[in-house]
């Protein structure tokens, strides 16, 4: 027989850097499940991606307590800063944008890299093709202040 399903979590955590601080371990353990076996699993599953990168997560919990885990693309934004070229900075690791997206340029990418963070991201996209999927990406790309040559 199937687990009953309560509920799912959507939740944010750095690659390969889960630990039972906020905000991790709050959300798990007002639901009451097991913070370590997720802070474990999570850093399992995401050993193989650089380290820091924010990584999108759905949790969904059981009647029983048990969880399962479904990992996303990091985000678009993440993604273009990072083709960009733009420097990390502050205390969250986190690169920043133009002040003024569409008056300030932040920096530059190719339609080349478009295209393959398009492709990247294509499994957590609503876009039935590339080209869509390449727009999105654009849109992304605009409010961010990043101008895209060629």
């Amino acid at each position: 027989m199937a687990k009953k399903i309560i509920g799912s979590l959507k939740l944010q955590v750095k690659a390969g850097q889960a630990n039972p601080s906020p905000p991790v371990g709050p959300a798990l353990g007002q639901r009451g499940l097991n913070i370590m076996a997720f802070v474990k699993e999570f850093n399992a599953k995401t050993a193989d991606l650089t380290p820091g990168t924010p990584t999108p997560v759905i949790i969904t919990y059981y009647q029983d307590k048990s969880f399962s885990l479904e990992l996303k693309t990091p985000p678009a934004s993440f993604l273009l800063k990072q083709a960009a070229g733009l420097p990390p900075v502050g205390k969250r690791n986190r690169a920043k944008g133009s002040p003024k997206p569409g008056r300030e340029v932040a920096g530059k990418v190719s339609a080349a890299q478009i295209r393959a963070i398009a492709e990247a991201k294509m499994k957590d996209l609503n876009a039935n093709s590339i080209e869509a999927a390449m727009q999105i990406i654009l849109g992304s790309a605009k409010s961010c202040g990043i101008e895209v040559k060629g």
